[in-house]
């Protein structure tokens, strides 16, 4: 499905306008439900820290106003600019990564220092990092692709590169932002070509070294252990799983009403960030859950079927960038579904589209108007197709 928006008395050179719509309205979708939720999660919270029953309400608003122009941006902004600036945007990134961990610049929530502030408001430096690695990758494997499969140093320089923000993400510390952009990066280096010997074997040090991670910091274990068994310590590591649990456990099957969750009284730590996914299971159960599931999944295969598109005319900075986006999504919800549900260990990574916070909203969004771009350039007959997406 298309909608052709006439936009040529706007100045923006275009004639018409293709809006993937079987991107947007899951989309839309998703952040409207985020909306309802954070209103129905946080109001006890808010209220118990603020005094103000609609104080993370009234922010995310605030945040999807940014958001949508977010989306514009990545929309009306030619792609080819992205790609063109791609470098400048990974030094940025690394930049940005090093003065979130200076005191006095970067913000410190949890022991956890990952946001700057700006104006009143946070930026959690690791979702833009996240943009400007896939838009690099792309671009660079675009440009170098034979190379790749042929030249051992263009793999290497490549992991170097991803070695040094995994780096400055593990000492925010951001584990699971290492987790979610490792495994996009290594993923779009198989889909790029690369060497499989060379492939495999970082890939198995990759691996290697995250779990040696994951035993080397107590705080990693404690969350691996109450994982594994939550109830072992049921009022210190635990504690969250199992109240996320309950909250699963309320819903049964069409949830006890919107509003009327018990666990968000407090009980449910980050009930309106990281875990908000339990409190929708509570309130709209098996049902709801299913419902959420299946907009994520339309989205995603809208996504993947893009991206497979762009290969079949061999647009590779279209498909890579597509691809990238799509791993992005999947990986970082399913990650989040997941520790909700008690099936991962505990990651700091919120629900895109429906868990507060402005970062994640913005890079999102602005992630749905850039493919949403690359869709109406695929979609334009070839001979008026720009360079890149032929």
């Amino acid at each position: 499905m298309q909608l052709v928006l006439p936009l040529h008395n706007l100045g923006l050179g275009r004639s018409s306008w293709y809006l993937d719509m079987r991107l947007l309205i899951p989309a839309l979708a998703l952040i409207s439900l985020g909306l309802i939720m954070i209103a129905s999660a946080s109001f006890s919270f808010a209220e118990y820290r603020y005094g103000d029953q609609f104080y993370f309400l009234k922010r995310h608003m605030a945040y999807m106003v940014i958001a949508s122009l977010a989306m514009a941006v990545g929309f009306f902004v030619s792609p080819q600019v992205w790609s063109n600036y791609s470098r400048l945007w990974m030094l940025l990134s690394v930049v940005l990564l090093i003065a979130v961990l200076i005191p006095g610049i970067g913000r410190e929530v949890n022991g956890s220092r990952r946001w700057l502030s700006l104006g009143g408001f946070t930026l959690q430096v690791s979702e833009l990092v996240k943009v400007a690695t896939v838009v690099f990758l792309a671009a660079y494997l675009n440009k170098y692709r034979e190379e790749l499969s042929q030249n051992g140093l263009e793999f290497a320089k490549l992991i170097l590169m991803i070695v040094v923000l995994a780096v400055l993400l593990l000492l925010e510390p951001d584990f699971g932002s290492t987790v979610v952009l490792t495994c996009t990066f290594m993923a779009l280096l198989f889909l790029g070509g690369s060497r499989m010997s060379h492939f495999t074997l970082v890939t198995i040090v990759a691996v290697s070294a995250l779990l040696l991670l994951a035993e080397a910091a107590p705080y990693r274990l404690a969350r691996l252990a109450s994982f594994m068994d939550p109830w072992s310590d049921p009022f210190n590591s635990g504690y969250q799983l199992i109240q996320s649990l309950i909250a699963f456990g309320r819903g049964e099957w069409f949830g006890v009403g919107l509003g009327q969750s018990v666990q968000k009284m407090l009980y449910l730590p980050e009930a309106h960030t990281d875990f908000v996914f339990a409190i929708f299971a509570e309130e709209f159960g098996f049902v709801g859950v299913i419902c959420l599931l299946g907009l994520y999944t339309a989205m995603i295969i809208r996504i993947f079927q893009l991206g497979r598109q762009a290969m079949a005319i061999q647009s590779w900075y279209a498909a890579f960038v597509l691809m990238g986006f799509g791993m992005l999504i999947s990986g970082q919800t399913f990650i989040n579904l997941g520790v909700n549900a008690g099936l991962l260990p505990t990651k700091g990574l919120t629900l895109p589209f429906v868990s507060y916070g402005g970062s994640s909203l913005l890079v999102c969004c602005g992630m749905v108007g850039m493919m949403m771009r690359l869709s109406h350039e695929l979609n334009t007959p070839e001979e008026r197709r720009p360079r890149y997406a032929r």
